[in-house]
This record gives C-alpha cells, structure tokens and sequence, in this order.
C-alpha cells in the first residue's frame, strides 16, 4: 500500500508541474500523469491481492497448526488409553543405594496382603521361612504357618494327607490351578504377585497408582459390565474391583489405616517379595567399596613408592672436549 501511495503522489506532482509550465507542456504531460496514475492503480490492485493472499497463507497455516495440534492430542489420548497414564514417582525407603527396606512397612503389607490381596494373588515364590526375621519372628511365623492346611504324601500306605503347614512350606495359594482361577473371576486370570514390581514398567510407583487410581469413567467412555474404570491400567478398563479402603485392615502397630498407607505398605511387601536379598546385597556392595577404595589406596602409594627413584632421577651428562 506504501508503494501505491508513493506512485500517486508522483503522479500528482507532476501533474502540478505540467500546470505551472503552461498550457501548452501539459498536453505532452498528460500522458505522464494518466501512466502514473495507472501505475498507482496497478501497485494497490497488486498490494490487495498480496494482502489477501497474505491472509490466506496466514489461515491457512492456522489450520495447519490446529489440525496438527488435534492429531497430538488425539495420538496422546490414544497412547494413554492403550498403555495407561504414567504413573508419578513416589518416595519409597529402599531406592537409594545406601538405605534399606522399611521392616515394619514389609510386616503391614503383608498383612494387607493376606487380609485384601490373597483371597485372588498368589506369591508363590515365598516360604515361610522368608518372613522369619524380616518381619517377624521364628515363633510367630511357625505359629501362622500352622494355622493352614497342607496336602502331604504319600504315606506309608500309598495315600495323601493333610498335615499343618511348616516354615519351609509356601504361602497359600487362593486357587488349585489356572482354570479355577479364571472361572472364578469371569475368565480374568489373577497375577502371581512374586515379581510383579519388576514385571511391570515403572514398578512400585505403578502398582502403587493403579490401587488407589480407581474412578469414575469420564464423558464418552463406557465400560462393559464387570470390568472397572482405571486409567492407569493398559486399555483403562480392569477386572480387579476397589479393594482398598480407609480403615479395611487394623494395623497391629496402630498405624492409621488409610488407603494410600495400605497400598504403600503392600507395595513395599510386594517389592521385598521381588527382591528379598536386596539389604543383603547393598550391605555386601557398601563392604566391597570399603574395601576397593582401600586397595586403591595402596595401589596409590605403591605405584609412587615403586616410580618415585625413576622420575626423580637426574642424568646430567659433560660434555669433553
């Protein structure tokens, strides 16, 4: 627009000059000024369509944008429906490398799991003899270990029988086989619990959001009858009911028996579980430190002990005549 207002003026002034000439110039210079003043109707012509194309390009690029932004979005929501929300970190005792698990957190999630949890999971890589000095003592796990039911055999005559259970027994397991478990669930088949913390993508912190992540189902999505909301489970959609609930279990130390307590508790439980020889091993990694860091030590002092003579050594060479 610049532009066409710059030819106009031109033309103008130099139709004032034709007229300040006399007459008879400004026949030979109005063709100057009809050309300039044509020239300034091209330029704005010119200008108008740039400007408009200019606003095209612009909501064109708009759309663009948008459509791009509505394919992220849709790719997202798409992502979190399939795979589920990631779950947010939360502190826990034993991450670190020097700390150790939380012992009387272990012997509350094992009462969680055996009060909320085993009447579906099994953890069939533990014995009884697992919880001895970990979270109880001998004479307490021997005592609960007693109070179930284990089919032994054969004896003497060729036949099973039941006895009480013993320290190196199992923990019980809710079903006799797969196809039990499925019937009893509407065809869901119960995890084992023995390493789902390592079993699963972001461990403690997702077995930790996924029992307390129950909810409603939003505007839009629907679930099939029998199944639970849950948007932190792959597909959003679980066959686990709420189990856990403000006050469900009584702690024998007092602790407070809140939701999130009971899933921290059983979490921790359910880590331990994975990884029982997890203070063993960091107890054993912080010894060989020690250790390595003294032997690097004398390594140091050996290695300037043995090169000290050599690079201190002078050679001064006389040059004879």
């Amino acid at each position: 627009m610049r532009s066409a207002g710059g030819a106009l003026v031109r033309a103008i002034r130099c139709g004032l000059q034709t007229s300040e000439s006399g007459s008879s110039r400004l026949s030979q210079n109005l063709p100057g000024l009809t050309a300039g003043l044509s020239q300034a109707g091209i330029h704005s012509q010119a200008d108008a369509a740039g400007s408009s194309q200019g606003w095209s390009r612009a909501a064109a690029g708009a759309g663009v944008g948008a459509g791009v932004l509505a394919l992220t979005a849709t790719a997202a929501m798409a992502d979190e429906a399939e795979h589920g929300l990631d779950a947010p970190n939360q502190k826990w005792s034993h991450e670190g490398f020097f700390s150790s698990f939380d012992h009387r957190a272990i012997r509350r999630g094992y009462q969680v799991y055996t009060q909320v949890c085993a009447t579906c999971h099994s953890v069939n890589q533990l014995h009884f003899r697992n919880l001895v000095d970990v979270a109880y003592t001998e004479e307490e796990v021997k005592e609960m270990a007693a109070e179930i039911e284990v089919q032994d055999g054969p004896n003497d005559e060729g036949e099973m029988f039941d006895r009480p259970g013993r320290l190196s027994d199992k923990l019980p397991q809710p079903y006799a086989n797969e196809e039990g478990a499925r019937y009893a669930n509407g065809g869901a088949y119960p995890p084992d619990l023995s390493l789902i913390t390592k079993a699963r993508h972001n461990g403690e912190n997702y077995v930790f959001s996924l029992l307390l992540g129950y909810r409603e189902p939003p505007e839009g999505i629907s679930v099939r009858e029998g199944l639970y909301y849950n948007p932190y489970f792959p597909g959003g959609a679980i066959a686990m009911p709420k189990m856990l609930n403000d006050e469900g279990v009584e702690y024998d130390d007092g602790t407070p028996a809140t939701e999130a307590q009971q899933a921290k508790d059983v979490v921790t439980f359910l880590a331990w579980a994975a990884e029982p020889e997890l203070d063993e091993r960091k107890l054993m990694g912080a010894k060989w430190i020690g250790v390595l860091a003294l032997v690097l030590a004398t390594t140091i002092y050996y290695k300037r002990w043995k090169w000290a003579p050599v690079k201190s050594r002078r050679v001064i060479v006389d040059a004879l005549n």
